[in-house]
């Protein structure tokens, strides 16, 4: 009897396997047809906008003018460590440890400017780009919508897609027309 239900089964996943080999791709070719996919890369949509090249330029500035304190303060350091090596010789010992104290100090502090201020610069660009990526969503969800698209992928997870899909230029237009 056990050998009956055995063949039963084995039948039955049989004709479930053939069913579903014959009817997966009826229904995959269904969706396909039914559905509409757009494709957006996600990081260019957000750094063409005008809102995200205004933000990026004061960005900039104020990197390019921290740049040049950085470089101001790094000379000094260097001109310290130049001015402790040549007198080194000749300063008294006691002298010569004041001096190099103050160096590290200098040095390390410095250091730590420099940390701080790339993780400052860091964060900054960050908030920018979450800020205008926050925005960006909202219309490229707006986009799928009006223009009846069954999904809108980020374009760099595709392997493979029709160019005539791409909706970063369009996104990346609406987005400016929205935020004026």
């Amino acid at each position: 009897m056990q050998s009956f239900s055995f063949k039963a089964y084995k039948l039955y996943s049989s004709f479930f396997l053939i069913g579903l080999l014959i009817l997966g791709p009826l229904q995959i070719s269904s969706f396909a047809a039914e559905s509409r996919v757009g494709f957006v890369d996600i990081q260019k949509a957000v750094i063409n906008t005008k809102e995200w090249k205004k933000e990026f330029e004061g960005f900039k500035k104020n990197f390019a003018k921290e740049k040049k304190k950085i470089k101001a303060r790094e000379t000094r350091i260097k001109k310290m460590l130049a001015d402790l090596n040549k007198q080194g010789f000749v300063l008294e010992p006691e002298l010569k440890k004041k001096k190099e104290d103050k160096f590290r100090k200098e040095k390390v502090a410095f250091e730590r400017y420099v940390q701080d201020q790339n993780e400052e610069f860091s964060k900054s660009e960050k908030e920018i780009t979450q800020k205008i990526l926050v925005k960006m969503m909202k219309v490229i969800k707006k986009l799928g919508k009006e223009k009846k698209y069954t999904m809108i992928l980020e374009q760099k997870v595709v392997l493979y897609h029709d160019k005539g899909n791409d909706l970063t230029a369009l996104a990346t237009k609406t987005y400016d027309r929205n935020n004026r």
